[in-house]
């Protein structure tokens, strides 16, 4: 994702209206925005539809970035973002049709159980995360969708003999939150149980 000073460099110089650098931008980190997105498990229409928001939001930002050599976390805090609200809409508009034969599907005990366990551990892990800071959040949904190691350290520029020892602090950060405290039944600071660390992360779906 390259250095700060050339990043902020480039940012500016876009701002300035060099194409050739704002191409440079989207080159960079075209790749790191579609992982944050497709984390969201957003349709292949929704997913487009934010991509080209959170572009469209760095061209009316670029005059106004803070700090332009932070654009990484500023893209990566736009596109979840983006995504959750996308999310949001989607879940206010999904249409149901009742003649259809998954509406006269009429679900067993089972199903009911097993679906309200999953929904819970979803909102328990969804709540936690939004606990966490976001390197912590970025790290766990590449390890939620078993990015390998080589991926998630060009994304989150991490060194990969780090990756390990850091993710093993993130979940230990995870299991600690008060969302996963009241779902697991554990006090804080309790003791890891032999394995924890493959706590499941997904899918999170919202």
């Amino acid at each position: 994702m390259g250095d700060r000073p050339e990043v902020g460099r480039l940012v500016r110089a876009s701002a300035d209206g060099d194409q050739a650098a704002w191409n440079e931008l989207v080159r960079r980190f075209a790749h790191p925005v579609m992982a944050v997105i497709r984390s969201y498990r957003l349709t292949p229409a929704d997913a487009e539809d934010v991509y080209q928001t959170v572009w469209l939001k760095l061209v009316e930002n670029l005059d106004s970035l803070r700090d332009p050599e932070a654009l990484p976390g500023w893209l990566r805090s736009t596109t979840m973002h983006e995504c959750l609200r996308q999310l949001e809409r989607r879940r206010r508009t999904i249409p149901v049709d009742p003649q259809s034969d998954e509406a006269a599907k009429q679900p067993s005990a089972d199903d009911i159980e097993a679906a309200a366990m999953r929904a819970e551990l979803r909102v328990a892990l969804r709540d936690g995360l939004a606990e966490l800071s976001e390197e912590d959040q970025a790290l766990l949904r590449l390890y939620a969708l078993a990015e390998p190691y080589k991926n998630v350290s060009e994304l989150l520029q991490m060194k990969p003999g780090s990756i390990g020892p850091t993710l093993g602090r993130s979940l230990a950060r995870l299991r600690q939150t008060r969302a996963l405290r009241r779902y697991l039944g554990t006090p804080p600071a309790a003791e890891h149980q032999k394995g924890g660390d493959r706590l499941e992360l997904a899918p999170l779906d919202r």
